[in-house]
């Protein structure tokens, strides 16, 4: 029996469901997410949508619950319905935000089946949760300084670190990073299109990061003859997360990956998403866990599914508090992940 086919035929009864905005004030920017709650049959499933757009997160709490979710489903023919139904009021900024709201629909049905059927993810499957290893995601400001870094470690010195690079990074603080010896991955940002985080492909600054820190995986470059060229003799440390939907999207990439980040919204449904360990597991691909700034439920759900498929590698999934400023007393890595007695939630 397939992966998905362990929980496409879950009986799942909807009712009803309402949405939850969620917010969180930053220095710098204003985080706004939405918690669909599924509910039926006395149960409730949660799931959150992590789309960035703050236009298409009030248009969705402004529009209310009217989606025509309600009926006597599985798991799979309430996801096909999902797919015939257009979640968005207008076509959204980015097209990737469909798969996130999705997302958040589709794991709110699978916490619902799960707990109407009184059954844990983990038992579903087959497979016990293991302590995951998380590393802390993010920038180096601008200027660019290792300070932050550096309390952070002060704190948690087996801390570990995957970077979104710039080019502003010159050789002495790349020299800083390999001398700290903390940083796992370094993100290039250069697949990404119209965003406030595209980065330009520049073959010279990837030489560099290269050289300086070898034994850091090199994320999501952006693909050029020039940058071919000097990312072929290391494409065995090359790996990929913003082009990453499902299958198709591994098979597509210049090299066969060693390793790919698997973060769940960006897949949008169950199905795709399990085809995509199960094919990972196949071919003997790592995988490592992302998140989206999630800002509720949505964390213990990447949490958990790193428990249960990759939580010995490098995943970006650290508990939401390492995304504000350094302070001591937060669970550290590896995390010891539970899931509910039923459901699909992390403990």
């Amino acid at each position: 029996m397939s992966l998905y086919h362990r929980i496409r035929d879950l009986p799942l009864l909807v009712e009803r469901y309402e949405l939850e905005p969620l917010v969180l004030e930053t220095p710098t920017w204003s985080r706004k997410t939405t918690v669909g709650h599924l509910e039926g049959g006395g149960h409730t499933g949660l799931g959150e949508d992590v789309t960035y757009g703050v236009t298409e997160q009030d248009a969705q709490i402004a529009r209310g619950a009217v989606l025509p979710l309600a009926g006597e489903w599985t798991l799979h023919t309430f996801s096909e319905h999902l797919g015939r139904l257009d979640l968005f009021t207008a076509e959204p900024e980015q097209h990737a935000y469909r798969g996130y709201r999705r997302w958040a629909f589709e794991s709110a049905a699978l916490d619902l089946a799960l707990r109407q059927a009184g059954r844990s993810l983990a038992e579903t499957i087959g497979r016990e949760p293991r302590p995951v290893t998380f590393v802390v995601s993010g920038g180096l400001g601008e200027p660019p300084t290792t300070d932050r870094v550096r309390q952070w470690l002060a704190l948690y010195p087996s801390l570990r670190f995957k970077l979104d690079a710039k080019p502003t990074w010159d050789d002495r603080l790349l020299a800083e990073l390999a001398s700290l010896g903390c940083v796992d991955s370094i993100d290039l940002k250069g697949q990404y299109v119209g965003t406030t985080v595209d980065t330009p492909a520049d073959p010279l600054f990837y030489r560099r990061v290269i050289e300086a820190l070898p034994d850091a995986w090199i994320e999501d470059p952006g693909l050029t003859p020039e940058t071919l060229a000097v990312l072929e003799p290391v494409q065995d440390r090359v790996t990929w997360d913003a082009p990453i939907h499902g299958v198709a999207d591994i098979e597509s990439r210049p090299w066969p990956p060693r390793t790919v980040n698997v973060k769940p919204s960006r897949f949008g449904s169950l199905e795709r998403l399990f085809a995509t360990y199960a094919y990972c597991e196949e071919k003997r691909i790592g995988a490592y866990g992302g998140g989206q700034w999630e800002l509720g439920v949505g964390r213990g759900h990447i949490q958990l599914l790193a428990a249960l498929f990759h939580p010995d590698t490098p995943n970006d999934v650290a508990p939401g508090a390492y995304n504000g400023d350094p302070a001591p007393g937060l669970p550290e890595s590896p995390l010891r992940v539970r899931g509910t007695e039923s459901g699909f939630r992390a403990a």
